[in-house]
């Protein structure tokens, strides 16, 4: 969570810091704590799952996806996860996904209906953005939960208010992981259980590559294009 990560060395504040555990390396660390982070926050503060409750995870093949469903099936969710080939259908499926939807070959709203008999699901988890919100929206049940995390396809329009009302008293959150570890204590507790999680075999971290530092343009280039899944890692 500072800037200028793109480098040998960094002056990081002590507080913003968490010791490695023994049992992990610093590589799988590194791998883990935005990513990590982020899945733990969703899932554990900004909704709460709850055993038995559906969740839908866009891009569930993705850096943040396969460890938002494994962290959603830990908590007793059931888990619909959007990805756009069967490649990456595979990836969400091992995460755990009960359901994947391809969204390059069928509507994941009508999909999503079908699927809980056109109740809907208490969450959607969207990290794409423009693409996908007013869709998305529509999945949810009364009073359900839209927690936009990202805009890989581009920032969401304006949009009225009032089309939560009418859609069903929904909520929509726009959440950051700086504002969910605003002290240590919840930075040590967060990054805690992921590293526990890990040690136990609990939560499996998928490190597609790893890039010397010399390579970053190109990893960099490979995140924009959505071509990646898991975690890229840069070496210094």
């Amino acid at each position: 969570m500072i800037p200028g990560s793109y480098a040998e060395y960094a002056i990081v504040p002590a507080a913003k810091l968490a010791p490695i555990p023994a049992s992990l390396d610093a590589k799988s660390a590194a791998a883990i704590m935005l990513q990590g982070m982020t899945a733990h926050y969703l899932t554990h503060s900004t909704y709460a799952l709850k055993p038995g409750e559906t969740a839908l995870v866009h891009a569930a093949a993705g850096g943040v996806g396969v460890l938002l469903v494994q962290v959603a099936k830990r908590l007793g969710a059931r888990v619909i996860g959007t990805v756009s080939t069967e490649a990456k259908a595979r990836l969400a499926r091992e995460a755990g996904a009960d359901e994947i939807i391809l969204y390059t070959q069928s509507d994941f709203l009508a999909e999503v209906k079908r699927m809980t008999n056109d109740k809907g699901v208490h969450v959607v988890y969207d990290s794409v953005g423009a693409t996908t919100f007013e869709k998305s929206l529509d999945c949810l049940r009364p009073r359900g939960y839209l927690v936009l995390f990202g805009q890989s396809s581009g920032p969401v329009a304006p949009f009225d208010p009032g089309k939560l009302a009418a859609k069903g008293s929904l909520f929509l959150t726009r959440p950051s992981l700086n504002h969910y570890t605003l002290d240590r204590a919840e930075l040590l507790r967060r990054a805690g259980d992921l590293f526990q999680w890990i040690a136990a075999g609990q939560l499996q971290l998928r490190i597609e590559n790893s890039f010397p530092l010399s390579r970053a343009a190109e990893a960099q280039k490979l995140l924009e294009g959505r071509k990646t899944t898991g975690k890229l890692v840069l070496v210094p």
